[in-house]
């Protein structure tokens, strides 16, 4: 190994640094401990800036370091893959799958067009504000007997030949009811190519949401209150249900789909239920993620 080691240390910085900026950031990351010679060629800006976008967007004022000197092109890549910075607009924000650098992004619920979510019609829909985000607020489903979330992106702000999904991030509130029966509808659509699937807020395993003050009375039994809040309505196969977070939030995963390169057009996502006729309240959406689809 020593030996090896020595070989590659005769080898022309150049040379590696080229070799390594073929690879990923993962790999780079790796060839760092084979060697002192792999090491000074994997920390390298020549190879760092070859995984980090050459179009990234603009970004808000104060999400990234300014004062001189400028950050290493490592540094810079590890702080926009290890959490979200905001664009200019502060209704989206972006960050950096570290395995590939591919450009991931979260549309805020104010950048979702939501049926009856405006503002002027809080008794439908109601904003509220959020601790534990990179946005201000939150939309909040009041109660509305159907829904209809639509969200779109540039095909240019994401990376090329990459496969993406999407998901529409979420909480249920303890009054929370109507999201299990009818099931959703998502639809992923890019240019002319659409997908559909169905999918569910509440699983089987869903938890009750009852709150922790309540006590039970003649009127309004706690059976009652649990019947309300969940029910093992059969939906069959193939109909997606969330997924906890790591931030404790919930997902849902609407589509998956290829952007290609060279595309120029929209990706545009959906989430309806307009069947009606079952009343629904104590969804809160955080907004709709669009990041690298991992495989396996």
């Amino acid at each position: 190994m020593e030996a090896e080691a020595c070989e590659i240390g005769r080898l022309p910085e150049e040379l590696l640094c080229a070799a390594l900026s073929r690879t990923s950031p993962r790999d780079a990351c790796r060839a760092a401990a084979v060697s002192q010679a792999f090491r000074a060629a994997a920390d390298s800006d020549s190879v760092w800036a070859c995984y980090l976008p050459r179009d990234l967007p603009a970004l808000a004022d104060g999400e990234l370091p300014t004062a001189p000197p400028p950050p290493r092109k490592k540094d810079l890549f590890l702080r926009l893959s290890d959490s979200p910075v905001l664009l200019s607009d502060k209704l989206v924000s972006m960050w950096l799958d570290r395995e590939t650098g591919a450009k991931c992004y979260m549309l805020s619920a104010r950048d979702l067009f939501i049926v009856w979510g405006r503002g002027d019609t809080p008794q439908y829909w109601t904003w509220i504000p959020l601790a534990d985000s990179r946005f201000s607020e939150a939309a909040q489903l009041v109660s509305v007997c159907w829904f209809e979330i639509r969200g779109k992106i540039h095909s240019k702000m994401l990376s090329e030949d990459t496969v993406y999904a999407a998901y529409i991030v979420f909480k249920l509130n303890e009054h929370f009811h109507g999201l299990d029966y009818p099931v959703q509808e998502a639809s992923v659509s890019v240019g002319e190519t659409s997908l559909t699937r169905k999918v569910c807020f509440q699983g089987y395993e869903a938890e009750d949401a009852v709150p922790e003050n309540y006590r039970p009375n003649r009127l309004f039994p706690m059976h009652r209150v649990r019947r309300r809040n969940r029910r093992a309505v059969p939906h069959g196969e193939n109909v997606g249900h969330p997924q906890k977070r790591a931030d404790g939030w919930m997902e849902l995963e609407l589509g998956e789909f290829f952007n290609q390169g060279g595309d120029d057009g929209e990706v545009s996502f959906s989430l309806t239920e307009t069947k009606g006729g079952n009343w629904k309240s104590g969804l809160i959406v955080q907004g709709i993620e669009i990041r690298r689809k991992k495989s396996g």
